[in-house]
């Protein structure tokens, strides 16, 4: 077995290396960044979202029960989504979350890999429902994201689905880029500035109930804006993601339904660094272990879900071969 690792093989703790820097979404292709090791890289997000302590969660069980001789996973903090697949495609890390739609794109060469597609990678599994956030405060009285014009707005860290996707909702409210003031931070910085009112909205695409938010909510009274009519119609038409609604129950906060847009977590694997054998054993003893999983998201990651977020994407061999076992492929 080899496997192969870039970027200093350091284990990065808590916060303490997150990469805020827009990620480059150039493949080179033909070549490997790559060198021989032992150390295995899963991009999760920025500190504030989910895929951050998830993602530690899941190295910690892989780490626990892969049994591969010198297997080791480190999770590292980074700007999400288009970043991991950006990195996998330049042979620089081996494992990935990202929403399933960004996966969608960076296969297809679309968007932020517009010219550049990633075709290196395979899918290896469902982990949650990813849901649109989008929260004000009380205090700014704004309740809908039409009136978010000339406003201070987070969108999410560059490089994220939730940036690519709070621009299309914005431009189907009908504000484009240089009508509202962007911010492009993690959601625990942007939950900070809410708190203190230096920011009006913040749109994150997060699990819910997203623990960054019920935090604010001890602090100030969040509002939700809701994704309804044609604004959401707007949304549907030109992108995969699907309407959902947050139910009342969800935040002690809420009074009643609010209408926004979901799509699927999921984690991918590169298919140059990442060998069938341990494609393998990473799917099997993942999901085979998953109750080892406290993070809330760890509950959707079911053999009953694992194949959300699956159609139209390459399957990772490893995987693939997982699937076939379990009866999960046609």
């Amino acid at each position: 077995m080899v496997l192969a690792a870039c970027g200093g093989g350091e284990n990065e703790e808590a916060g303490d290396n997150e990469d805020t820097e827009e990620p480059e979404v150039e493949v080179d292709e033909g070549t490997s960044g790559a060198d021989s090791g032992d150390e295995i890289q899963l991009g999760s997000g920025s500190t504030g979202g989910t895929y951050y302590p998830l993602g530690q969660q899941i190295a910690n069980v892989l780490n626990d029960n892969v049994e591969l001789e010198g297997f080791d996973v480190s999770s590292v903090s980074t700007d999400a989504s288009v970043d991991n697949l950006a990195r996998i495609g330049r042979d620089e890390m081996e494992l990935g979350m990202s929403v399933h739609l960004t996966a969608l794109k960076a296969l297809n060469g679309e968007d932020d890999f517009d010219g550049n597609p990633v075709e290196n990678f395979g899918f290896m599994g469902h982990i949650y429902p990813e849901v649109m956030q989008v929260i004000t405060t009380e205090q700014s009285g704004i309740t809908s994201i039409d009136e978010l014009e000339g406003q201070r707005v987070n969108l999410g860290p560059p490089g994220s689905a939730s940036n690519s996707a709070a621009k299309l909702i914005l431009e189907a409210h009908g504000l484009e880029e240089g009508d509202y003031e962007a911010y492009e931070e993690g959601f625990g910085d942007a939950a900070s500035r809410l708190q203190n009112g230096n920011l009006e909205a913040n749109f994150g695409l997060l699990g819910l109930p997203a623990g960054n938010i019920t935090e604010l909510s001890t602090q100030r009274e969040v509002v939700f804006l809701p994704i309804e009519g044609e604004g959401l119609d707007y949304v549907e038409e030109n992108s995969d993601y699907g309407q959902l609604d947050i139910e009342a129950d969800t935040y002690d906060f809420l009074d009643e339904p609010v209408s926004t847009v979901t799509a699927y977590a999921i984690l991918v694997g590169s298919t140059d660094l990442v060998d069938e054998e341990t494609g393998y054993e990473v799917t099997k003893q993942l999901y085979e272990n998953v109750d080892s999983i406290e993070h809330g998201q760890g509950d959707h990651m079911t053999m009953e879900n694992i194949m959300n977020g699956s159609d139209n994407l390459p399957l990772h061999p490893g995987a693939e071969q997982y699937f076939e076992e379990e009866g999960l492929l046609e």
